[in-house]
């Protein structure tokens, strides 16, 4: 399997402009710039695309490692938190926090944090990163 994703960019870097369009057409010509993923302009940037994707990975490798356990997650709700920073070599992404709540009938608070810390390990977007990846993981009653 694989998937594909382009970027264009026209311009310097601080003052240029791209947009990127992925295979699927979910994303298609969306703008990125320097001002949307270095300060607050409008558009998305790499960081917040590699946050949602880890974000849904996780979600996705957590119900899997439930349902190994014969738990079926009513909702998992995940955030990524990914920290772009600047070192002497230049920018990288340092970590990623993910929070996550779940509403999981008949999973017990042991189970599912092991299900979580399995799920953060084991999920191919974390596998990816060079980054310190943490969690704070709650179940719901």
């Amino acid at each position: 399997m694989k998937r594909k994703a382009s970027a264009a960019w026209q311009g310097g870097l601080k003052n240029g402009q791209g947009t990127l369009t992925t295979g699927s057409g979910i994303l298609s010509g969306t703008p990125y710039s320097f001002n949307a993923r270095f300060e607050e302009g409008k558009g998305t940037n790499p960081e917040e695309l590699i946050a949602a994707a880890h974000a849904g990975c996780f979600s996705m490798a957590l119900s899997a490692e439930l349902e190994k356990n014969g738990i079926y997650a009513e909702r998992i709700d995940t955030s990524a938190t990914v920290a772009l920073e600047k070192a002497a070599e230049g920018f990288a992404i340092t970590a990623v926090h993910l929070d996550v709540r779940a509403k999981a009938p008949g999973a017990d608070e042991p189970a599912f944090q092991n299900a979580a810390e399995t799920a953060k390990a084991g999920c191919p977007v974390s596998r990816v990163l060079n980054a310190t990846i943490t969690l704070d993981a709650r179940l719901e009653t």
